[in-house]
């Protein structure tokens, strides 16, 4: 098992965290590892999705796991969004906080899994709401960009499960 290094915003590294990710268009053994030490990482900090950014990996690869539904996406791309709602949001990148983000309702995101194969993702309700925080990431967009009131963002004492 391999616990990767979770990047804060107060992290001397954060500027990753604002950065477009790189594509990888060729899924090799080092990102099959990422993306093992991906989950690994996001369940030990009970998160919900999280992107290479956030651990230091400038590629375009994110983990979400909503339920029983696992994904590890590379390259993933939103081709269609319906609907809108705005729901709390917490990160594992900005510890301490959450906020109201407006997104989405449904997607449909297009990318590769980690065999290389194209696959198509629908998703609805909290699913639509992670995928969307993910590849946010991917693009250097983190939750407080996304807050149209700033009184909408809550300083917590209690840790929730962030997103990402």
């Amino acid at each position: 098992m391999r616990i990767l290094e979770i990047i804060t915003i107060d992290s001397p590294k954060a500027a990753i965290l604002r950065r477009r990710a790189k594509a990888v268009r060729t899924i090799s053994p080092r990102i099959q590892q990422l993306i093992d030490a991906m989950v690994e990482t996001m369940r030990a900090y009970h998160g919900l999705g999280l992107a290479a950014p956030q651990v230091g990996e400038g590629v375009r690869v994110i983990v979400v796991e909503v339920g029983d539904r696992l994904l590890a996406l590379v390259d993933p791309e939103i081709v269609a969004a319906e609907g809108e709602e705005v729901g709390e949001e917490g990160c594992l990148s900005i510890p301490g906080i959450v906020a109201e983000v407006k997104r989405a309702t449904k997607v449909r995101v297009r990318a590769l899994n980690r065999r290389g194969k194209r696959v198509t993702v629908d998703a609805v309700g909290l699913l639509a709401r992670v995928l969307q925080h993910e590849i946010d990431h991917l693009d250097g967009i983190l939750i407080t960009d996304r807050v149209e009131d700033p009184s909408k963002i809550r300083v917590i004492a209690e840790p929730v499960q962030a997103l990402s």
